[in-house]
Parts: structure tokens; sequence; C-alpha cells
């Protein structure tokens, strides 16, 4: 299996957790379309949670400029599909950023809730 796709599952599954942890239930995984995908769909209450998981090789770098204009954009398309087929219930979308860094045998989570907001 490639290493990319290796760390994207280890991530998304050290990101899981910590959602369940502070009472998220994973609703899916990898929700993919022709047109995107997005890591995790979680709710929590009222509020759906769209979370894009990046893990960051490089902490120099700003986490603004992983998840660029055009990446969000998708993501809100996803997060408007899934709503239009999933639910019609009144919810509270929100869109996540989770950050994951490796510094030697240690992992730390960097977990930025309304990491932006959709204009789209």
């Amino acid at each position: 299996m490639n290493y990319n796709i290796t760390k994207g599952k280890e991530g998304e599954l050290i990101v899981a957790r910590h959602l369940e942890k502070e009472g998220y239930k994973i609703l899916t995984q990898n929700y993919r379309k022709f047109f995107g995908e997005v890591d995790l769909i979680a709710q929590k209450g009222e509020t759906l949670a769209f979370v894009e998981v990046k893990w960051r090789n490089n902490p120099l770098i700003d986490p603004a400029e992983l998840i660029g204009p055009s990446k969000q954009k998708r993501i809100v398309s996803i997060a408007k599909y899934y709503l239009s087929q999933h639910t019609d219930l009144e919810v509270v979308c929100r869109f996540d950023v989770a950050l994951i860094e490796q510094n030697n045998n240690s992992i730390n989570l960097l977990y930025i809730p309304n990491a932006f907001t959709s204009f789209y």
C-alpha cells in the first residue's frame, strides 16, 4: 500500500477516535463523489462536522496553505450533496481541519473547528 494512503488512513483513525472521545458519532469516512471527497463526517447533537485530515510533515507550513480555496470549494460541494441525500433535519454545518504531526515517536493532533467558512 502507498505510504501516503497508509498515513492518511492512520490519521483519519486518530481523528475519528479524538472526535468520539469528544462525543461525536462518526457518520462516514472517506465520503467520495465524482467531484471530491471529505475524510470524515461526524455529528454531535445538531452539529455536522465535515473534517479534512492532513498529515503535516513540515511544521513550517502554515495550516491555511494546506487547504486552499479549490479544496475548500470541493469540500463545501460534498457537504451540500451529503446534506441533500442524508438529512432533512435542521443541522449546523461546520468545516474542520485536523492536522497531525509526528515528532520522533510522538504524534500530535491540532484540531481546528470552523477552519473555514462556506462562501460558495
